[in-house]
Parts: structure tokens; sequence; C-alpha cells
């Protein structure tokens, strides 16, 4: 415990905690200082109500670590892209001297000291910043390990005693290191020149107008450093039911749904072998019988939808109009069964396997498939036990295991993984990213809708007023939910507006 568990002031054993002021006491602080209390306890009776089984505090510390890992690496790249750029400058100004012959002799001299100096100066302070970050990585590392021994090898009090005692730790790391990813920007260093050039007798200087500029601005891997905490409300808009009509022969059961980018809402019927598409007050103005029962369908542009099957190897493109007619576009042959789908970018899918040794793949739009260079677990999954999706700003895939409640969130750039299991996650169904790229996840046996960030901490959960929802998917403005589910006689359709 590493004095963890002795109090400042006494240096005696923590043998009590003060429900009212939220303290742990010794013997003498609990005779002395909270003697007035009504609530001072024995210790071991609060551990024994409390629930540490995975602590919140390691998880916020492993975020907290994961921000200041990305800080550090971020300010290694700016000092790296420095160095470049500034070897960068010399170069750039001896193609430009060519032009202006001896102007760039002396304007070089004068630049080059310029870059210099701007280097050393930025240099200075980017260390600085680097060194105290790591700092703050090594106050980290060493929290983790001493919570990570009490949990394996302490007592439940003990347990107790680490939350209380590290949580203001906690709290001071993760404002600073909050702090630090708020003010970090890539730095550059550019010479931009104007090839207008003034007329002598003027001197040398007024004639050369290259000058020194930084130009700051946050890149793609900078914006994604600080987590979205955005927890969303879903508020009812619309509900069909999903009852056996005209030429069905059997219940309805949406096995797939998407969005078009206009609003429009495309589903395909498992049952009754059906592409149908909903316009925005679920009024379902467009059908195409297919041959097949169809598993998933994605949006793929403006007019047209992707659909897997699993009784052939195959995609089929279907071109909607804006009249809503459905017609056959063109098909992709595979050679692996897949399930559930979504886009990678405009000429890739991710489509997760059946019964397969790799859980998710890659197809591209002409029929070649690969594999993530990623190590899956040794599984394969039958119809209905897992779904995935793809969050394209992060290169992330996420992959749900209906059997083990669990949701696995790959880091594809890395190859690295974090595992969401949690109360509010049971038996997992479909999957689909949500606004600000949080994650949401149909939970069967809660009934409910879960948005996990990409750091895998629950954020929301919302429940919805049918059984087993299965099914959900976003539209393209981020602003509504579409879920569907699979509870035999009371199948619907729902619509949700999204806020905050």
């Amino acid at each position: 415990m590493k004095g963890l568990d002795q109090c400042d002031k006494h240096r005696k054993v923590l043998k009590f905690f003060c429900e009212d002021e939220n303290q742990l006491c010794c013997s003498t602080c609990a005779v002395v200082e909270h003697r007035k209390c009504h609530s001072v306890v024995d210790i071991l009776k609060v551990a024994e109500r409390s629930t540490y089984g995975s602590s919140t505090l390691k998880v916020k510390l492993e975020e907290v670590r994961q921000k200041a890992n990305n800080i550090v690496d971020s300010i290694v790249s700016s000092k790296e892209k420095l160095d470049e750029d500034a070897k960068e400058i010399p170069v750039k100004i001896r193609r430009m001297r060519d032009e202006v012959m001896k102007m760039f002799d002396e304007s070089e001299i004068s630049v080059v000291k310029d870059v210099q100096s701007f280097q050393k100066e930025t240099l200075e302070k980017l260390t600085l910043k680097q060194s105290q970050n790591e700092k703050y990585l090594a106050d980290i590392t060493t929290c983790l390990e001493i919570i990570d021994n009490v949990y394996q090898n302490g007592t439940m009090v003990q347990q107790f005693i680490i939350e209380q005692k590290l949580k203001n730790d906690a709290n001071v790391l993760h404002k600073n290191v909050g702090a630090e990813c708020k003010g970090l920007e890539p730095i550059t260093v550019t010479f931009d020149f104007d090839e207008t050039l003034k007329i002598p007798p003027l001197p040398v200087t007024d004639y050369v107008p290259g000058q020194l500029t930084l130009k700051c601005c946050l890149s793609k891997e900078a914006n994604t450093i600080v987590p979205v905490k955005k927890t969303m409300i879903l508020t009812p808009v619309n509900s069909i039911d999903l009852k056996q009509k005209g030429d069905d022969v059997k219940e309805p059961l949406y096995a797939g749904i998407d969005f078009l980018p206009d609003g429009r809402l495309v589903a395909v019927d498992n049952k009754n072998k059906k592409c149908l598409v909903y316009n925005e007050k679920l009024e379902k103005v467009g059908s195409y019988q297919l041959c097949y029962q169809p598993l998933s369908v994605v949006a793929v542009s403006e007019d047209e939808v992707a659909i897997t099957s699993p009784a052939a190897l195959k995609l089929d493109i279907l071109h909607v109009n804006k009249s809503n007619d459905i017609t056959l576009d063109r098909t992709i042959k595979v050679t692996t069964v897949y399930g559930s789908i979504c886009l990678k970018d405009d000429k890739h899918f991710v489509a997760g396997t059946i019964e397969h040794s790799t859980p998710v793949r890659i197809i591209s739009s002409t029929g070649g498939e690969k594999d993530f260079n990623i190590n899956f677990p040794n599984k394969s999954y039958p119809i209905g036990k897992g779904a995935c999706t793809y969050i394209r700003s992060s290169d992330k895939m996420v992959l749900t295991d209906k059997n083990d409640d669990t949701v696995y969130i790959y880091d594809v750039k890395t190859n690295t993984k974090v595992v969401v299991k949690d109360d509010q996650i049971k038996e997992p169904r479909g999957v689909t990213v949500g606004p600000y790229d949080t994650i949401l996840v149909c939970s069967k046996e809660t009934n409910s809708i879960v948005q996990i960030s990409q750091t895998g901490q629950i954020l929301s959960s919302h429940k919805t007023d049918t059984k087993f929802p299965n099914i959900a998917c976003v539209s393209h403005d981020k602003s509504f939910l579409a879920v569907t589910n699979t509870c035999n006689g009371k199948r619907k359709l729902q619509k949700f507006k999204i806020s905050y």
C-alpha cells in the first residue's frame, strides 16, 4: 500500500470512514475530529457495500495516460517535422537563388539565421512541454502499478482506501493533461516567396519579399486526441408496427436498415425476401422482391445500396431512384459469406463474416477481399452472433459478440483493442457509428441502445419501448436514429431525434 493505508496526520492505520464528510479516518481522527458526525463506520462495512470489481479510477487514469502518450507522440512528431522543415528552407532558397542570383546570397544568410533562431526557441518550448508530460506519464504509471497490485493482492478495505486516496491525484492529472491537450498544435515553419520583384536602386532587403511564417493548425491526428464525451438524448419521432400484410408470407423481420443521404430509410426484410424504402414519416414508398433472404444493407451513395446474403457468394448493388423505384444495378462476386456490412471508404466495404476464421474482412467495390492487420481471437460467428461497424475518422473497427456480452474496439493503426463489458450491455447485436463518432450498440436483453466512447467508456443507455432491439442506423447528418427489433408479434421500426 506504500503508506496509503495510514492517516496523513496521525500516521495510524485507517480503520474508519466518515460518511458525513466522505473522509477516511484513523482511530484518533474518529474520536477527535469526527465526534460530532452522525455516521462514522468501520471501513470494512463500507467496503463490503462498495463494488470495485473494475476500478473506475484505473479506467480514468488509463484514459489520461493515453492522452499524455498522444501529447508526447505529437510533440516528438512536431519536433521531427520542424527539423525537416528547417532543413528544407536552405534548399528552397537555393532554388530561388538560381532565379535572382546575387540577391539571394544575402537573403539566405538572413532567413536561415531567423529560421535557426525560431527553431531553437520553439524546440526549447517543446522540450519543456515534453518533459512535463513525461512526468505526468511517470506519475500515472506509478498510480496504475499501485492500483493493479492492490486489486490483485489486496483486501476490499485496501481497495476502497486506494480509490479514496488516489482520487484527488487522478483528478489533478486529468485536469493537467486535459489542459495540455487543449493547447496542443503541430508546429511547422515555411518560407514563402513572392515572385514580384521591386526594381533597384532600392535596398536589397526591399526587393526580397521572402519572410519567415509560422502556420499553426490542428491536424487530423490532433483532432482525435481529446475523447468526445457527448451524452445523447433520444426523442421518439415515428414508429410503425411490422405486421404481415399484402403479399407477405410471414411476419416481417428487418435484418438490416440504413439511411440514404436524403433522409429516406432502406430496410431489408429477411423473412419475406424484400428490400423496402420508407420516407421521412416512415411511410412505405418503394419495394423490391429479392430471390434470397437478405442479412444486411448499407447505403453506398445517394441512390445505391449494397445487400448481403447467406445463400449466395455475392453482394447485390441496387439502384434506388428519386421516385423510389428499385432495380438491380450490378452484382459483386465474393468468396466468403457476409452478414453485417458498412462503408470503409468510397471504394471499400467492411463486412462481418459468417462461420469464417476471420470475423471481419475488407471488400473492394470490384470484389477483392482482404483481412485487417488485426490479431482477432480464434473464433467464428454464426448468423446473428456478431456484428461490425467502422469509424473512418480514427481508423477503428468495432465488433460485437452476442454470446460473450462483449464489444471489441480495434485500433487498426496500432493493432490494439479495447474490450467493453458492462452490466448495461447484454447480448449486444447491431452496432453503428453515432454523433461525434461515438458507438451505438443494440443491447438485446436490456432492451436498450447503449452509447460508448471510442475509449470504451459507457456514456449513456436508452431504454426502448420494444423488446429485443436488433439493428440500428444513424442518418448522414447524425440527427436521427432508426431502430428495429426481433420480438415475435411485437416487431417495430422506430425513428428517434438525437439531441444533447
